[in-house]
């Protein structure tokens, strides 16, 4: 081997150790912002063959606010929730006092927790992003975090979260999604996509859940997304056209829809949005869904 040779073989060994460095803390900071565990005592788990299933952004509120969350999570009608997606749940902040609230709100509630958030700084301070979180009183496996394509404003990211519930003997795939507000709207339907995407790595005949912020408040994409999941072979129970969001402008209350919940293999039997609850600018929406009768232990 001549020198050059040598030299070169030299540069690029350098190279690739560089290139797996890097891999190795990027990969050590994506697991750093992916979380999950379990209340230290777990509440008795609903045994039912029905589901209540609960979307709400919370908006990072925290102190007297979360707690009021907490409350209504707690006493939201005769059947508590199996399933709670949450998005904008702050891990690490300083505006929410650097508290845990995904493993907050799991050891009120007596519940299975998992978080994951898109960044692990903000506007140079060392501080997480705020993030997703499912939490339910069944065991959740299979914990994943998806980083969504198609940045926003700044290079801003979202994030989805997925696990597996095991409820009895049946196993449902729930997903908590918070995309991105300022995108083209084809471009948030590409947002929808990496999560089917991810879905596709289960079983076909697995129940799924897919609820969260869309953030779909542009006609068009409240159009395409609709048509994304009943190709896909989902249903939702709430109209497109009932409200989700508001925020007061001047003298001008906005109303969007920016929230959804769809199911696959479940049946809805009922829903609502409670507008009652105003600690956020979103609004918690749930739906009652039924087990399938004969379920497969996969």
């Amino acid at each position: 081997m001549t020198i050059l040779s040598t030299f070169l073989l030299t540069l690029a060994v350098m190279a690739l150790t560089s290139t797996l460095a890097a891999a190795q803390t990027n990969g050590a900071n994506e697991a750093h912002l992916l979380e999950s565990g379990k209340a230290q005592t777990l509440a008795e788990p609903p045994r039912a063959n029905e589901l209540k299933i609960v979307s709400y952004n919370i908006r990072w509120r925290s102190g007297k606010e979360l707690q009021e969350i907490i409350r209504w999570l707690k006493d939201a009608g005769s059947v508590r929730p199996a399933i709670i997606g949450l998005q904008e749940v702050d891990r690490a902040r300083e505006r929410s006092g650097n508290a845990n609230h995904a493993k907050g709100i799991a050891d009120e509630l007596g519940m299975y927790y998992a978080w994951t958030a898109p960044h692990a700084t903000k506007s140079g301070k060392r501080e997480e992003e705020t993030g997703v979180a499912i939490l339910s009183p069944y065991p959740l496996t299979e914990v994943t975090r998806i980083v969504l394509p198609n940045p926003g404003p700044g290079g801003r990211l979202r994030v989805a979260i997925g696990a597996t519930a095991q409820i009895g003997k049946t196993h449902v795939r729930v997903y908590s999604v918070h995309g991105e507000t300022r995108l083209a709207e084809r471009k948030k339907v590409e947002q929808q996509r990496a999560v089917l995407d991810d879905l596709q790595k289960f079983p076909k005949e697995m129940p799924v859940i897919i609820l969260g912020d869309f953030n779909t408040w542009e006609a068009p994409a409240i159009k395409n997304l609709r048509k994304l999941y009943t190709a896909a072979g989902f249903e939702t129970p709430f109209p497109d056209d009932e409200s989700t969001f508001r925020e007061r402008i001047v003298l001008f209350d906005l109303k969007l829809k920016l929230d959804w919940i769809w199911v696959r293999g479940l049946t809805p039997s009922s829903y609502g949005i409670d507008r009652n609850l105003k600690v956020s600018d979103h609004f918690p929406l749930w739906t009652v869904v039924t087990l399938p009768a004969n379920p497969k232990a996969n």
